[in-house]
């Protein structure tokens, strides 16, 4: 049976046994010390050729994983002389706002990454997907054109993305359908389209904390309504309702983030009810549609986009770097989309929405998906057990979600402790980030939003033991 990175170049066939060894080495499975294997058995045991192994070592000692000692073999360096050896940099320490977490994410200053929102790349664009993504793109050139393409997105992926809505009982026509640069575009452009300054909104609370700051730049007042364990708290909201006028609710029904909860088929009936009664339109954003059952609770499903506009992303579960996610909704409300999108970014990536595509019709996707799934869901049980044996509490979270909603112990404060995570190399997602209104406004518990992937990460649990104790 021939080896699985035999069809891969030899740059790649190195990039990959480094990227391994180094994820080894992140989450704590190989010690500090520890000699790595000879270049012959390495070679033997990964079924490379020997050069491939020596440059693989020769960029991880590049990047600080390991050290080269002449005569003797490659050894895993000391936390104190590898990677984090600089200090961190103050906006990393005071991530405690929109913008310092976001511009974290994007910067990735560190390798404990239990705040971020995704998974590692070992996981996405690094796994098996790797392969298959560097093909499609090389492919996607032969019959590329040149020029801005339609504003509306590559037509065959539009009617893809139709299919896979009517699979979730959300039928519609290609032309409901504008591709985007990813979810955030999508919501900015709703809220562009939709609303003035001075206006209204209801949000997640605790929600979705990039649109916080779209909303928070065209001036419009939030309205937050609390979350509960299957859903927005529609009592809160009917108390909302009875004051204030919102034209829009943002939310996100399954997988939420930061909770990882989803709505129950009750709720998201009722809602859709009082969505109607006082006259606001809902926006649902479902970025993990890909990783939920077809049949799951949608609003936009119960409702037929009448008065529910749609947004979902390939970005969280394909990869960071294909930015391309999309609306659905009634005809008008996506022409009037399409337009202001022209006006704004003249179009998107005719290129990219190809390589999707081509990634989608071709297999690829389903088989990275069916993938991801199991590696989420055998990460889930054992980060919810970690975590509690530690003392915490951490709210349900179905499968198919990337987050924990975790509640932090009397005498903890959540700001303190993502600092002083900060100081270790460990990025922790604090919770008052995702609340609306941080000022002005009690928030109910001290928590944070602890990524699956990244929650049994050794270095993260040992950090947070220690913080429980000194507390204690």
């Amino acid at each position: 049976m021939p080896h699985p990175e035999e069809d891969a170049s030899p740059d790649s066939k190195v990039e990959a046994l480094a990227r391994r060894i180094a994820q080894s080495i992140e989450q704590g499975s190989v010690l500090p010390g520890t000699r790595l294997r000879s270049i012959r058995d390495a070679a033997a045991k990964d079924g490379v050729g020997r050069n491939t192994v020596v440059e693989a070592y020769n960029r991880l000692a590049a990047r600080g994983y390991v050290e080269a000692r002449p005569g003797s073999g490659y050894y895993v360096r000391k936390p104190s002389s590898g990677v984090h050896a600089q200090a961190p940099a103050p906006h990393v320490t005071e991530a405690v706002d929109v913008v310092s977490l976001l511009r974290e994410q994007l910067e990735q200053h560190y390798e404990v990454r239990v705040g971020d929102g995704r998974p590692p790349a070992s996981w996405m664009e690094g796994s098996e997907l790797g392969s298959s993504l560097r093909r499609a793109r090389s492919q996607g050139l032969t019959d590329i054109e040149h020029g801005y393409g339609t504003p509306w997105g590559y037509l065959p992926l539009r009617e893809t993305i139709a299919r896979m809505l009517g699979e979730r009982t959300i039928p519609v026509h290609p032309r409901q359908v504008l591709l985007t640069q990813g979810a955030n575009h999508a919501l900015d452009l709703i809220v562009r389209h939709l609303l003035d300054a001075g206006d209204e909104v209801l949000v997640d609370s605790p929600g979705y904390y990039p649109l916080f700051g779209k909303l928070k730049l065209a001036k419009v007042e939030m309205l937050g309504v609390p979350r509960l364990a299957d859903g927005p708290d529609l009592d809160a909201l009917q108390a909302l309702l009875e004051k204030h006028r919102p034209k829009v609710f943002f939310t996100q029904s399954l997988a939420h983030n930061p909770t990882g909860g989803s709505i129950s088929l009750p709720k998201a009936h009722r809602l859709l009810q009082m969505a109607a009664a006082h006259g606001f339109l809902v926006v649902e954003d479902d970025p993990f549609a890909d990783l939920q059952p077809p049949n799951a609770p949608r609003l936009a499903a119960l409702d037929q986009l009448e008065r529910v506009i749609y947004v979902s992303s390939f970005s969280k579960t394909l990869s960071a770097g294909l930015r391309v996610g999309y609306i659905a909704g009634a005809a008008h409300r996506i022409n009037a989309l399409c337009d202001l999108k022209m006006v704004t970014v003249v179009s998107t990536s005719d290129f990219v929405e190809r390589v999707v595509h081509q990634l989608i019709s071709a297999g690829q996707y389903r088989r990275h998906l069916s993938r991801l799934k199991a590696r989420l869901d055998g990460a889930l049980g054992p980060a919810q057990k970690a975590l509690a044996r530690l003392g915490l509490t951490v709210h349900p979270s179905p499968p198919g979600g990337y987050y924990l909603w975790v509640e932090l112990p009397h005498g903890i404060t959540e700001l303190g402790l993502a600092r002083s995570a900060a100081e270790r190399g460990i990025f922790l997602a604090p919770g008052a980030v995702f609340f609306p209104q941080r000022q002005g406004q009690q928030q109910p518990l001290q928590a944070m939003r602890v990524n699956v992937a990244y929650a049994n990460d050794p270095r993260f649990l040992r950090f947070l033991q220690g913080a429980l104790k000194a507390a204690g």
